[in-house]
């Protein structure tokens, strides 16, 4: 089907702005689409950049533990003599969280020293025969005699043999509170004191001595001594530096806090690590009873496994040889960091974070970042480690950062250009709106220009038609006929000039002769020769002149082209009152020369554009006005070029008042 015809001029601007919207909407599309590619990319690459970490990781945490088991393996498969030697060098490159334990039927040592505060089976020591004292304990429990018991443990006190010596001053000390001599007793605890390491009904003979010192401090009032030797006493527990079972660490630790109480800052400073070394003593404990177990069913395999105490997690590996197991306890400071060491600068610059989880998902070691967004684990069964291993950006925002940057140049790129578009369509519209609209006023203005022109020349037409057919009757006709013609030729002759020179004005090609005039005689001439055209049709133009001096410097022609075309538009304009006012007055240092009517008038938002080229107000089209729509812009070109202006002021139905100020000479 074909269009019949062109679209309205209206249209096109309106389709422009379809078009501009079609246009933006399609470039938003494709920057949203854009951004949601290269999000994924981004998604994509940090994802490979922590697979690629979580495997590293994995391999090396494997080969660092194969390392590990090789190791011991070769401690378990040497003899009991060459093993301590061999145990201590290898437990003195351990972290302070982990520890080397070496199991025997008899016995659990530890590599280093000093970590395990209680040991799952102590040294048996074969106490003295109950009747080495027995004539001193008749003496102080039957008999209350304690002078006398004092006398009979002094002599046991001298005996050569160490467990007798320590046996009879225990029992000395004792009596002596009893007896009230308590600073003697202190004497003799610290006689016992210097037996060290020899056991007292499985206590050793110097922790019993402390212990029972500060029994006898308390009871002498002696508060800050007791204070000094309870701290004392509870540093060396810590540094685990007996040999003593669960039970009974528990119980000294717990007698001597008490007597601290709960503000002490020994007891705050050494509970942290202390944590750490009970979690070691727990997985000792469970070393021994699985050796234990395994011996009695005659199976003592290898293995590894994860193992967690009081919130602390470590990792268990047992070597068993044929008269021993070699086990190590790995604390996080170990597994978590030794092994990792020759990764973790990758890590680091590649800013990923690791984590390991234990079968029941407890942290083993590290923490994601609560807000990582992409994460990557690997399972056991994966690893064949045993632990979870997890992934994740130790710095979301870092990862998102060169996004970002990528996200701001993208909008930054697509929002000039739809401010370019935007910008381009608005002044293509706009330029498009005033063609169109300048179009029109042409358009208005060819139609206005040929009827003004065919008025006249109908008039001359028909005149001639009469003078060249002799149908002219008499002189008097005749010379009517002529007037007319005289009058229309006139009228014909202003309009071309008018359109002629307002030509050369919009070309910049007018030139216009300055020359110093007298403005009152050129306007009193202006409006005499203006009256006598506008006569016949009932028009008075009446003049006043206010202004002793108007002298401007000014086109004498010119000036009479604005002041007739302004006296011309008032009496278009003023259908019903046929009364035109001209005033000649000084307005500062200008000449003020004003034209007023009251006509129609101006509508205010008119009152702009009616000194623009084709334009003609609204009330013409109500008045039927002829007019080319150049009479004011004319004017005002005129006005400008002497360095003037021209004033409108005026109300619908009130009429019109337009002013035209020329500077005034000298």
């Amino acid at each position: 089907m074909a269009f019949r015809g062109r679209l309205p001029p209206s249209y096109v601007p309106a389709m422009f702005v379809i078009l501009m919207l079609t246009l933006a909407a399609a470039l938003y599309s494709l920057s949203w689409r854009l951004l949601q590619q290269d999000r994924a990319l981004e998604s994509q690459r940090v994802r490979e950049r922590l697979e690629h970490s979580v495997d590293l990781a994995c391999a090396t945490l494997r080969q660092s533990m194969s390392e590990t088991e090789a190791r011991l393996t070769e401690l378990a498969a040497l003899p009991n003599a060459r093993l301590d030697d061999a145990a201590v060098r290898s437990g003195n490159q351990l972290p302070e969280d982990t520890l080397l334990v070496v199991l025997r039927p008899d016995a659990v040592v530890d590599f280093p020293k000093g970590r395990l505060p209680y040991y799952p089976v102590c040294p048996v020591q074969k106490d003295p025969p109950a009747t080495t004292f027995a004539a001193g304990e008749v003496l102080e429990f039957r008999q209350k005699d304690y002078a006398g018991a004092i006398a009979c443990f002094r002599k046991l006190a001298l005996s050569p043999d160490p467990l007798i010596r320590a046996g009879a001053l225990v029992r000395l000390a004792r009596n002596l509170i009893r007896a009230g001599e308590p600073e003697a007793a202190l004497a003799v605890y610290d006689d016992l004191a210097r037996l060290g390491a020899t056991r007292i009904e499985g206590i050793p003979a110097d922790l019993l001595t402390r212990r029972a010192r500060l029994l006898v401090l308390e009871d002498l009032h002696q508060n800050a001594q007791l204070r000094r030797e309870a701290e004392s006493l509870l540093q060396d527990l810590y540094k685990h530096g007996w040999i003593l079972s669960a039970s009974a660490y528990h119980f000294y630790v717990q007698d001597v806090r008490q007597r601290l109480g709960p503000d002490s800052e020994a007891l705050a400073a050494l509970q942290g690590r202390e944590q750490e070394h009970l979690a070691l003593a727990a997985a000792a404990k469970t070393l021994w009873e699985q050796w234990q177990a395994g011996r009695r069913e005659q199976n003592n395999p290898s293995g590894t496994r994860s193992f967690t105490s009081a919130g602390r997690p470590l990792l268990l590996m047992w070597r068993t040889g044929s008269e021993h197991m070699v086990a190590l306890a790995a604390g996080p400071l170990c597994f978590g960091q030794r092994w990792l060491a020759a990764v973790r600068p990758a890590l680091e610059r590649q800013r990923v974070k690791l984590a390991l989880t234990d079968t029941e998902g407890h942290s083993v070691f590290g923490r994601l970042p609560p807000n990582a967004g992409s994460q990557v684990q690997r399972s056991m069964v994966e690893t064949k480690l045993p632990w979870t291993v997890h992934a994740a950006s130790a710095d979301p925002a870092a990862d998102l950062a060169q996004l970002a940057v990528r996200r701001r140049l993208l909008l930054a790129g697509l929002g000039l250009m739809a401010v370019v578009i935007l910008a381009g369509g608005y002044f293509i519209v706009r330029a498009t709106t005033r063609e169109l609209a300048v179009a029109r006023l042409q358009s208005d203005f060819v139609a206005a220009v040929s009827h003004e022109f065919r008025t006249p020349l109908t008039s001359m037409r028909q005149i001639a038609e009469l003078f060249a057919r002799g149908r002219v009757p008499d002189e008097e006709r005749r010379h009517q006929y002529s007037e007319i013609l005289l009058r229309e030729t006139e009228r014909l002759h202003r309009l071309v000039e008018n359109l002629l020179d307002f030509g050369r004005m919009e070309a910049s090609a007018h030139e216009y002769r300055l020359e110093p005039l007298d403005a009152a005689a050129l306007v009193r001439g202006v409006v005499d020769e203006f009256q006598e055209e506008v006569a016949a049709r009932g028009y008075r133009v009446e003049l006043s002149e206010q202004a002793s001096v108007s002298t401007v410097r000014g086109d004498p022609e010119a000036l009479r082209r604005a002041l007739w075309n302004l006296l011309d538009n008032a009496v278009k304009y003023s259908p019903e009152c046929r009364m035109v006012w001209v005033e000649i007055s000084r307005r500062d240092e200008h000449l003020s020369i004003l034209v007023r009517d009251r006509g129609l008038g101006i509508p205010a938002e008119e009152q702009r554009e009616v000194f623009k080229k084709f334009v003609r107000g609204a009330s013409s089209k109500t008045a039927r006005a002829k007019g080319t729509g150049l009479g004011l812009a004319m004017v005002d070109h005129i006005a400008r070029a002497h360095r003037g202006k021209v004033l409108v002021q005026s109300e619908p139905g009130a009429g019109s008042t337009f002013t035209l100020l020329l500077p005034l000479e000298g």
